[in-house]
């Protein structure tokens, strides 16, 4: 399982890869604007990068660019409707790793996709610490007292962002929009839902009020630091 950033405006295109990469077993964020996607990318690490070249807000191209000088090596797949070898030139020579021209058939996305895991990775772990936790966003695992435990794709997303933010606090809309990214099922309650099983797999019996993750009445969550 891979976790992957797809930017892309166009709705249709962007729910056939959701869907196509979830079922591959690959947890997929999505952002339709620019300049979001590139807050993403200074927010979260991901394994795969799918980047379409014509945005609103701030084009592919640029945003690549962007994260390429600021020292990300993610792997970047570019999507355009060109076919012409120029703007492939100019992809592959700002730091794209693959490139595919729309329409496409979401099986090649996959293989290629395939194909850029089995690549050594450059990326540094950058594991994540607070308190008795360690997170390693690149493994996907998540360590408690010192033992493994076994979160899903959605909680574990949660918190990998409240450990990137320890002790700030973020409202529930706020954690919606950037960990569930406005989807079907951002509802309060799965937010509820998913820091309940946190608590379950972090605290070890510990009473509520000493969770790792705090509840701010009426104003929010914040991960104790």
């Amino acid at each position: 399982m891979a976790k992957i950033l797809l930017v892309e405006d166009d709705q249709d295109l962007a729910r056939m890869v959701i869907e196509g990469l979830t079922a591959e077993h690959h947890s997929v964020v999505h952002m339709g604007d620019g300049l979001d996607g590139l807050d993403m990318l200074k927010r979260s690490v991901y394994d795969v990068v799918i980047l379409d070249w014509h945005l609103p807000g701030m084009e592919g191209i640029e945003i690549l660019r962007k994260y390429r000088q600021s020292g990300g090596n993610t792997a970047v797949i570019m999507l355009t409707g060109r076919s012409g070898i120029s703007e492939k030139e100019q992809g592959f020579s700002v730091g794209a790793d693959d490139y595919l021209t729309k329409p496409f058939d979401i099986r090649e996305l996959a293989v290629r996709i395939r194909a850029l895991l089995r690549r050594p990775s450059t990326t540094a772990s950058n594991t994540l610490k607070a308190r008795n936790i360690e997170l390693d966003p690149i493994k996907h695992t998540v360590v408690s007292n010192g033992k493994q435990i076994h979160i899903s794709p959605r909680d574990f997303s949660l918190l990998e962002f409240l450990m990137r933010h320890p002790g700030e606090v973020f409202s529930v809309d706020a954690l919606l929009s950037r960990v569930w990214n406005y989807d079907e099922d951002a509802t309060p309650e799965a937010l509820r839902s998913a820091v309940r099983r946190l608590r379950i797999a972090l605290d070890e019996g510990k009473d509520p009020d000493h969770s790792c993750i705090e509840n701010i009445v009426r104003v929010g969550y914040r991960l104790r630091d």
